[in-house]
C-alpha cells in the first residue's frame, strides 16, 4: 500500500549549503532501494518534506527523522493512502525557497517565508503542486 506523508521541522543548527547537500547525498543514495520518492522544501531553518513509497517504509523513515537530533519541532501536516505517487520522478527533490519568487508562497501564507506551521497540511501540499506546476523543484531523478 502507498502512502504519501508531509512532515515539517526546523533545523537544529545552522542551515548550510552543505547540510542541504548532505541531506540529499543521503536521501538520494538510500531512497531508490526502498521505494521511496519525495521533494524537501526548505527556507530559512525551516524543512517542509514529502514522502512516499510504502506505508511500513514511510513510516519508520519518518519515526526516524522525527529521532534525529538535527531536527526540532518534527511535526506530521499531513498523511493519506494513495493510489500512485505524485512526486514519483525524484529520489528526492529539491525547492529552496529563496531562489523561489516570493510571491508563490505569499500565495499561500500570511507572509513570504515558508512557515509550514501555521497553515494545513492541504495548504502545504498545495504550495508543493505549485512549486511543481511552476519547475521549481531541482533535482529531478534519472
Amino acid at each position: 500500500m502507498l502512502v504519501r506523508l508531509l512532515y515539517a521541522s526546523r533545523a537544529a543548527e545552522p542551515v548550510t549549503p552543505e547540510l542541504i547537500d548532505a541531506i540529499l547525498v543521503r536521501c538520494r543514495t538510500h531512497n531508490p532501494a526502498h521505494g521511496v520518492t519525495g521533494i524537501l522544501c526548505h527556507g530559512g531553518e525551516v524543512f517542509m518534506q514529502v514522502l512516499e513509497g510504502g506505508r511500513d517504509t514511510v513510516n519508520a523513515l519518518y519515526a526516524c527523522i522525527a529521532r534525529d537530533r538535527r531536527h526540532r519541532d518534527v511535526t506530521l501536516l499531513h498523511f493519506e493512502e494513495v493510489n500512485e505517487r505524485r512526486f514519483a520522478g525524484w529520489t528526492m527533490g529539491q525547492a529552496n525557497l529563496a531562489r523561489i519568487n516570493p510571491s508563490i508562497v505569499l500565495k499561500y501564507s500570511e507572509r513570504p517565508v515558508l512557515d509550514p506551521f501555521a497553515v494545513s497540511g492541504k495548504v502545504s501540499m498545495a504550495l508543493l503542486e505549485e512549486l511543481i506546476a511552476t519547475a521549481s523543484i531541482v533535482g529531478r531523478a534519472a
